[in-house]
């Protein structure tokens, strides 16, 4: 079967110390289709629920008392969701993907707020900042998934205008 697959892929009469160690490792850890759909499917369905129990946390808590909790169940909640395409594209796709021209701000607005998030929540100590930057995640993750789906920018543009004007 390794003969088979190097024949294909134009690498027959190649060894394998002359391959590079990124290639080497890509062969042996890639993962058939259905694999990567399992992990996808779990890992973005644990991130959503993570984002869900840090939600019931907010809600069901005393005021103000466990803000911190949500902001941190809901940013790891997050990066559990956009990982969980690493599975689909693989990792280096995923981060051209990512930062694409059409992209590049909606990425970095949502990976700043991941960390602003975090930050607020711990070291500066501040609930009514985390809140913030959670709102300014989901707003960005909002535009950021919008993105994949063709002329949804521009439906959700010409919608807000319209309620504007």
């Amino acid at each position: 079967m390794d003969k088979l697959k190097k024949a294909l892929s134009g690498r027959e009469d190649q060894d394998d110390e002359e391959r590079g160690f990124v290639s080497q490792a890509l062969d042996a850890s890639s993962l058939s289709w259905a694999t990567r759909v399992k992990g996808f499917c779990i890992c973005f369905g644990i991130g959503v629920l993570v984002c869900v129990l840090g939600s019931v946390v907010l809600v069901l808590g005393p005021l103000g008392g466990n803000l911190k909790l949500f902001a941190v169940l809901y940013t790891i909640g997050n990066m559990m969701t956009i990982g969980s395409t690493l599975f689909l594209m693989g990792p280096m796709k995923q981060l051209s993907n990512m930062f694409a021209k059409t992209r590049v701000i909606a990425t970095v607005v949502m990976l700043v707020a991941l960390v602003l998030t975090l930050c607020s929540a711990f070291w500066w100590k501040k609930n009514v900042l985390a809140l913030m930057f959670v709102i300014i995640q989901f707003c960005a993750m909002t535009w950021y998934s919008i993105s994949y789906i063709p002329y949804a920018r521009d439906a959700v543009v010409k919608c807000f205008d319209g309620i504007i004007s």
